[in-house]
């Protein structure tokens, strides 16, 4: 039987990269995200399901999980940044956002559907980022909400000892997408400016990574993987 998955925030970047590489590899491909002209487009090309929800939204998102029989693999992408400002002139409405988006929704959508998902013995992949790993000036409320990522997701694995599920985290480092044109608020000159002149990976490199984890043996559990480009130390 085909295996269904569900990738959040698979409008662009890495969820829709990661959408195209399962949906290659013959699983049926939930594409969930908040853009419906784009998560419309995107599961018509691969021949997947399309789900406009918003991940912060706890009643959304409950009413997405209640559509969906069964499901054997979720890719908790949804995410971002926003500002780079310093502690001391730390915007709260972007500290708030990316914490609700980032925790908060990866929570979300967690508790929404873990019953069908340990039913299926299936697996969660959690897309963190090296900002989990490594702070940086101006960069402490998206250290912040990742560091929270990274922390549900050793929990989970904990507590999920003894049950059938596999619980995983990915690291990015530096992948060029739309990740600093929305940290900067539409301004393309200072994102482009983040990748100028290096060494990038792209999302379609991250969906490798994560098509590959979902694709091993059920005994086996990647618990994290940090992938960067070359010149990023």
């Amino acid at each position: 039987m085909t295996k269904t998955a569900l990738v959040t925030g698979g409008s662009s970047g890495i969820g829709e990269a990661t959408a195209e590489a399962l949906a290659q590899d013959g699983w049926h491909v939930i594409v969930a995200a908040r853009r419906a002209d784009r998560v419309a487009a995107i599961a018509e090309r691969i021949g997947g399901t399309a789900v406009v929800v918003d991940v912060t939204d706890v009643d959304a998102v409950q009413r997405m999980a209640d559509s969906i029989d069964s499901l054997d693999l979720l890719v908790n992408n949804a995410g971002g940044a926003k500002g780079l400002d310093s502690i001391a002139e730390a915007n709260v409405d972007d500290w708030r956002w990316m914490y609700e988006t980032n925790v908060l929704g990866t929570l979300n959508v967690t508790q929404a559907l873990l019953d069908k998902l340990i039913a299926s013995e299936g697996s969660i992949i959690n897309i963190g980022s090296i900002a989990a790993i490594t702070p940086y000036k101006g960069g402490a409320g998206y250290n912040a909400a990742k560091f929270g990522v990274r922390a549900m997701t050793k929990v989970l694995r904990q507590e999920m000892e003894g049950v059938p599920i596999r619980v995983t985290e990915i690291d990015p480092g530096r992948v060029k997408t739309d990740f600093s044109l929305v940290r900067f608020k539409g301004d393309e000159a200072k994102a482009d400016a983040v990748y100028a002149d290096k060494l990038n990976l792209t999302a379609q490199d991250i969906a490798e990574a994560i098509r590959w984890v979902a694709a091993l043996p059920a005994h086996m559990c990647i618990e994290n993987m940090t992938i960067k480009p070359r010149d990023q130390v």
